[in-house]
């Protein structure tokens, strides 16, 4: 009986740290919001940079692909909160294309492409090639390398910050619900015996 009880506060516990960590992305997805309406009220991407948007669509791409069952059961809110967050990128992506200048214009589709290019090569090459637990390995490796090209892409911006001696261009809110949700899903990950999640 004290094993069923351990049992189900295990779960419960889990559950929860993979839902806040769900919320604490969708605040992190909704953070942009008030850079694009700056961007569509001026009709212009200013000094912003599209590269973190770009980053953040790769990796939510293949964190949703590591999120479902034919790569790793029984994590299904990886998927989830990863397919709401390459929907938020890809919207992000297309306005930043609307209101920049022609040269980013083409660079901006041409990573874009190559965003898509490069997801689905993985997902052949793991649906094709390997079993699987292999298919997990490969995926969660990739995972962990697009969630570090992720947060290190910032440092595009914080070059920028210190440029410009301000920080407008790099929102307190951003900051914090990155940190919130990287604490959620590292404990989530800790539940699940993930490493490829609480790394």
């Amino acid at each position: 009986m004290s094993s069923t009880v351990v049992s189900s506060v295990y779960v419960v516990c889990s559950d929860a740290a993979g839902i806040a960590g769900n919320i604490f992305a969708f605040v992190l997805f909704l953070s942009s919001i008030p850079t694009f309406r700056r961007i569509i009220r001026n009709e212009s991407t200013e000094m912003f940079s599209g590269m973190p948007y770009i980053y953040a669509l790769l990796n939510c791409l293949i964190c949703l692909w590591y999120g479902m069952p034919l790569v790793s059961p029984g994590i299904i809110l990886v998927a989830t909160v990863n397919s709401i967050g390459a929907i938020f990128q890809l919207i992000y992506i297309s306005v930043f294309v609307v209101y920049a200048e022609k040269p980013m214009k083409l660079k901006m589709m041409g990573l874009l492409i190559s965003v898509f290019a490069t997801f689905a090569s993985i997902v052949f090459v793991s649906m094709r090639f390997l079993d699987f637990p292999s298919r997990q390995l490969f995926v969660g490796y990739l995972s962990v390398a697009s969630l570090i090209s992720m947060f290190a892409s910032p440092l595009i911006i914080i070059k920028l910050v210190i440029k410009t001696r301000s920080v407008e261009y790099m929102p307190f809110s951003l900051s914090l619900a990155t940190f919130l949700m990287s604490l959620a899903f590292f404990v989530y990950g800790m539940f699940k015996h993930d490493a490829f999640i609480y790394q």
